[in-house]
């Protein structure tokens, strides 16, 4: 079960939504937030490899002004990487797939891209480890989702920032 959660999340195919929500079922829930933060982090990251492989030089050779502006980008926000990966991967602003798929041809280096992706992806794991834990009353999978449980992963999206912010204060201020 967990090298399929893996090979879904490599080949960027839907369902492990409704993987994690059997992880919930299954499992206590620190053991469910652990095997679904593990996994989704090792199979994103296994994505971005296979990425940097093939998908690196191929865009490069089409788009290679566009690849430079964003590397440089990434560059000048090295420091604060791993929290603007957990934001991506809180909010829904970027598919997951595209973050994996575009993380390697922009010079995010595979570290912070990995534990970015493993605590980035625990608060709406959270939400689906719930739903697994009422799992015989649920008849679809939008049953997981809530007008609360959006706002709240917002919030916990806009925190994941805060790190970056208070840095820049302090820079600022002591410089």
């Amino acid at each position: 079960m967990f090298a399929f959660y893996i090979f879904l999340q490599t080949f960027a195919i839907p369902g492990s939504i409704f993987l994690s929500i059997l992880f919930g079922f299954l499992f206590p829930f620190p053991v469910a937030l652990g095997l679904i933060c593990f996994c989704s982090a090792t199979g994103a990251s296994f994505c971005y490899l296979i990425s940097h492989l093939i998908g690196r030089r191929l865009v490069s050779n089409y788009f290679p002004e566009k690849v430079h502006e964003w590397a440089e980008t990434v560059q000048r926000h090295r420091d604060n990487l791993t929290n603007y990966i957990i934001f991506l991967r809180i909010t829904p602003f970027l598919p997951n797939w595209f973050i994996n798929i575009a993380a390697p041809i922009i010079d995010v280096p595979l570290l912070p891209f990995w534990l970015g992706t493993f605590i980035g992806v625990a608060p709406p794991s959270f939400l689906a480890i719930q739903a697994g834990t009422t799992l015989h009353q649920l008849t679809s999978s939008s049953d997981a989702v809530s007008w609360t449980s959006a706002i709240w992963l917002i919030v916990v999206g806009l925190v994941s920032l805060l790190p970056i912010l208070f840095k820049k204060v302090l820079k600022d201020k002591f410089d």
